[in-house]
C-alpha cells in the first residue's frame, strides 16, 4: 500500500534532504498546501497544523519502505525523539482536497522554537 506524504521543508525538491534522491523513488503528485504554522528549528522548520494561515508544500506518492526511512529521519522510529509525530491531514493539491500523511512539530518543541511570518520554507532556508 502506498502513502500520500506532504513535505514542507528539508524534504521539499533541491533542499538538504530532496526526498526525489531518496530509494525506492516517490512519485511527485503535485504542489499543495495545508493550514497550519510554520517554525523554524534552525536549519529545518516544523509545522503545527491549523489556523488560517497556509503552508507551501509538495506532495509525494511513496512506497511504504520510503515511509520508514521517513519515520528514521525524522526521529519517530525506532526510538521517538519526541520531536515530531506524524499525522494523517487533508491538504489542497490544486482542486483536489488528498488525505497524506505529515510530520507536524509535537507541541513541546514549537514552544521553543520561532514562529515564521510566511509559510514558505523556501523563504527562509539556508542556501548551500
Amino acid at each position: 500500500m502506498h502513502h500520500l506524504v506532504f513535505v514542507y521543508g528539508t524534504l521539499r525538491i533541491g533542499q538538504r534532504n530532496d526526498i526525489n534522491l531518496k530509494t525506492p523513488p516517490p512519485l511527485f503528485v503535485g504542489m499543495a498546501k495545508v493550514k497550519g504554522q510554520l517554525y523554524s528549528r534552525g536549519w529545518y522548520p516544523g509545522i503545527r497544523l491549523g489556523g488560517e494561515q497556509w503552508v507551501q508544500g509538495e506532495v509525494y506518492d511513496i512506497p511504504p519502505a520510503l515511509l520508514a526511512q521517513l519515520d528514521e529521519l525524522e526521529e519517530i522510529a525506532p526510538v521517538p525523539s519526541g520531536e515530531y509525530q506524524r499525522v494523517r491531514t487533508e491538504v489542497a493539491c490544486g482542486e483536489h482536497k488528498l488525505v497524506c500523511e505529515i510530520y507536524e512539530l509535537t507541541t513541546e518543541f514549537a514552544t521553543r522554537s520561532q514562529l515564521l511570518a510566511q509559510g514558505n520554507w523556501l523563504a527562509y532556508a539556508p542556501h548551500s
